[in-house]
């Protein structure tokens, strides 16, 4: 918290917002503004509310000191850059940039916010560095209603993959260094993210669908036409890493495709060794020749951005925020991304000062977290000095209401 403390002006809302990270990594079974103050001894939740949407500090200069503790702790010379997008949803209208849109999260068209991520992968660890609002045309092209949710009077439409570039280009450009990208076929279909890459000499290991059509020395094909001239010698068992069960074994080929711009550029192609399905990843290096085993290793790395929206949601409650503007939805995730990175760095710590015996797993962040809330948070917070205030809470809500109908009879 530290690392924050010179972004708050005031020492109001640097001990607030202090409160709120313990707050949202607490084991509170619900973790909102509500929730939060009262378990934090609050008599209301005005104070945490005000921090979300009133206060004066930027949520973006919060988001680049979480992503120098990020690469500080847990950035090597093998670390990966894996964007992806994640859907909450939710009701209404009037949340900022919610729109019926597909969302995995549901699984469906679904009535949802959506948010793309950025996480950085090493070898010690993997956390989020920086997020974006996806904010559809539907909101774009209405200022009033953009007015009225906290973004600026100009937001332009902005595609996730040309988001996804504006964040690995921020990343890049605060002096941060990292040899490739992963992402899914959101981001590997589009043109534009790859010239941005190599533009920046990023190496990058994207998918790509099974239509996708490529270049090589004996003309133009689709991915899945070419994965059916690959020899059965060319196939190479390797692992895309470790998962829940152990190593993640797949049969690999690698296609060159030629390109008169400098750099490598090929097609990686995995089969899966039960069902015999394919999958296709675009890849690009500015090195001359890379090892098969490296484009695995990053399309291995691929996973993590799951594994942080899974952990992120779960432990740091990323997706249980109950704001509807812009100023606020940015200030939760960025405090949910630093109370994620806490986790993930002293995991990692750990791991090196102490590894797991031969019969045990290393200590995972749901581990952490319950020591971490045994050992500092209950002692700091124990129920007996709360202020409870859940009975005034209903008596709250229900006066609000009648005032709310008072005045639309009023209206009327």
């Amino acid at each position: 918290m530290a690392r924050i403390a010179g972004r708050f002006a005031r020492v109001e809302p640097r001990r607030r917002v202090g409160r709120l990270v313990l707050g949202l990594l607490s084991d509170l079974p619900r973790k909102n503004c509500w929730t939060i103050a009262e378990w934090a001894g609050e008599s209301t939740p005005d104070g945490m509310q005000h921090l979300l949407g009133r206060a004066k500090w930027d949520a973006d200069q919060v988001r680049d000191d979480v992503r120098a503790y990020v690469v500080e702790h847990l950035r090597d010379d093998q670390a990966v850059l894996v964007v992806d997008e994640t859907g909450d949803v939710k009701k209404g209208t009037d949340t900022v940039g919610v729109q019926r849109q597909y969302t995995g999260t549901a699984g469906r068209i679904e009535n949802a916010q959506v948010a793309v991520y950025l996480v950085c992968a090493g070898r010690r660890g993997h956390a989020a560095v920086d997020r974006e609002l996806y904010v559809p045309r539907s909101w774009t092209s209405d200022p009033d209603r953009c007015r009225a949710a906290g973004l600026g009077d100009t937001t332009e439409f902005a595609t996730k993959p040309q988001l996804a570039a504006r964040m690995v280009t921020r990343f890049l450009d605060a002096g941060h260094r990292a040899a490739w990208v992963a992402g899914d076929e959101v981001y590997g279909g589009n043109p534009t993210v790859r010239a941005a890459l190599e533009e920046r000499g990023t190496g990058y290991v994207l998918a790509v669908a099974c239509s996708h059509e490529v270049t090589t020395g004996a003309g133009k094909f689709r991915a899945d036409t070419l994965a059916r001239k690959v020899p059965k010698r060319a196939w190479q068992k390797l692992s895309a890493g470790s998962g829940a069960k152990g190593h993640r074994f797949y049969d690999w080929a690698v296609i060159d495709l030629t390109d008169p711009r400098p750099g490598s550029r090929q097609l990686l192609i995995r089969r899966n060794r039960s069902t015999g399905e394919l999958a296709y990843y675009r890849c690009y290096s500015p090195a001359t020749a890379v090892p098969l085993t490296t484009l695995v290793r990053v399309a291995g790395s691929r996973w993590r951005v799951e594994e942080f929206f899974q952990s992120g949601k779960g432990l740091t409650a990323l997706d249980e925020h109950q704001v509807r503007r812009y100023p606020s939805w940015s200030r939760w995730a960025t405090l949910a991304m630093l109370a994620h990175a806490f986790l993930a760095v002293v995991r990692a710590n750990e791991h090196d000062r102490d590894p797991a015996p031969d019969a045990l797993i290393p200590l995972t962040c749901n581990e952490i977290q319950q020591l971490f809330i045994t050992l500092v948070i209950r002692p700091a917070f124990d129920p007996v000095h709360r202020l409870g205030w859940s009975d005034w809470r209903p008596r709250h809500q229900a006066r609000s209401q009648t005032s709310h109908y008072r005045r639309q009879a009023t209206r009327t």
